[in-house]
């Protein structure tokens, strides 16, 4: 008789698949995991922080994400978080949010994440009433996920796993959902897009989704960054979040290498077909710390809002995890500061910045025309998914 494979062992599963799906597709993302494993070993890193990554992919409707909410929940993955990136110093037409374990045991046994973008199609500010149509009918004549895959997964989220036959043939399936395409792309339409937004596009622009980034987890990304430069390897301007103090770790920091351009086919308004490049994909790596209350986030805020935030941290975040406990500025297991508890999401801002960082222009908008109201209540209504408020979770996991 087959054995029981649960979902935080089909998490596992899936998460490794991803990572070596997109080592083929990206060799550079290779280098990368390993200079991390390389600064974590010298660092004595849990089993937990080597396993650790997140991904990101981007789609386009509602109807898409409602069909990511299904599949990801089969991978005990739930939406946490409502995340809008226009509204960042460097905007992008879309709004996300993250799919996660959510209960801490299942955090520790795996705690893969996907953050997942959705084109924010009728913001004016981005696109006319015109674009907006014919985008939205481009959409609704593709189909990203086979409707068996997504009716497997439903199925695997109601009983909470599968045999291990099942498990193969699912995680094997999904994985493939995210490969990149090798389908010519329609040039006129990818580059009409592109014009507006180069994630618009990506997003868009072809008749599938893909891995936009994997993350791994680094202990000193610092030195991360220093490594991989040293190695000749182009990373981006800056460490994306909090600057590095002498205190403790807060949030969540993140650099990556450029993006690369990447051989794709064209297909022509004559129909004939060309070889090309696109420059959207990236190795982005991670190092977190704890998790700040809504005091201590307010206090983030307004340090990062300076013109140098490094040189007035001090004066917003004292210097051990003993006074951060007790200024109620972060989050501890049952108040000890020796147990912190760890951030599990993401900034705006950062993965803006990130994503700003590894295009060649700003998305292109008009601020004299109101921009759409999304919401997390609208997003959660038509993804058909209750969308968890972060604090809560990491109040329920600091009172264990």
């Amino acid at each position: 008789m087959s054995s029981r494979v649960q979902t935080s062992q089909l998490r596992a599963q899936f998460a490794s698949a991803l990572s070596r799906l997109y080592a083929a597709e990206v060799p550079l993302y290779r280098t990368l995991v390993e200079v991390s494993a390389e600064v974590n070993g010298e660092l004595d890193a849990t089993e937990r922080v080597t396993a650790e990554r997140h991904g990101a992919i981007r789609v386009g409707s509602p109807r898409e994400l409602a069909d990511v909410a299904d599949l990801f929940a089969a991978f005990g993955m739930f939406p946490v978080g409502f995340y809008d990136l226009r509204d960042a110093p460097s905007p992008v037409p879309v709004i996300s949010t993250a799919f996660r374990p959510i209960d801490s045991d299942e955090l520790e046994h795996n705690p893969f994440r996907v953050f997942t973008s959705m084109l924010a199609t009728s913001d004016r500010r981005f696109f006319s009433a015109d674009l907006q149509a014919r985008i939205e009918r481009f959409l609704a004549g593709r189909q990203l996920f086979d409707p068996a895959l997504t009716a497997e997964a439903r199925r695997i989220a109601d009983d909470g796993g599968t045999d291990n036959e099942g498990a193969d043939r699912f995680v094997a399936a999904a994985v493939d959902a995210f490969a990149l395409s090798r389908e010519p792309i329609d040039r006129a339409w990818y580059d009409e897009l592109s014009r507006v937004s180069a994630v618009a596009a990506d997003i868009a622009g072809v008749t599938t989704t893909h891995i936009n980034h994997l993350t791994p987890h680094v202990l000193d990304i610092d030195e991360l960054y220093l490594r991989m430069t040293q190695r000749g390897v182009a990373m981006i301007d800056a460490i994306q979040g909090p600057p590095r103090g002498a205190g403790p770790d807060v949030l969540l920091r993140q650099t990556s290498f450029r993006a690369l351009a990447e051989p794709r086919r064209f297909r022509d308004d004559d129909g004939s077909t060309s070889d090309g490049t696109l420059r959207v994909r990236f190795g982005e790596v991670e190092s977190r710390g704890v998790a700040l209350t809504p005091e201590g986030r307010k206090r983030y805020d307004t340090a990062m809002a300076a013109a140098d935030p490094a040189t007035v941290w001090d004066e917003f975040f004292p210097a051990s995890y003993e006074e951060m406990a007790t200024s109620g500025l972060a989050y501890y297991r049952g108040g000890d500061p020796s147990k912190p508890v760890v951030y599990e999401d993401f900034l705006p801002a950062s993965a803006a910045g990130i994503f700003r960082s590894n295009l060649d222009s700003d998305a292109r908008s008009d601020d004299t025309v109101g921009g759409a109201d999304y919401t997390l209540s609208w997003m959660a209504g038509r993804i058909g998914h209750h969308i968890h408020d972060p604090y809560e979770l990491y109040e329920k996991a600091a009172s264990q």
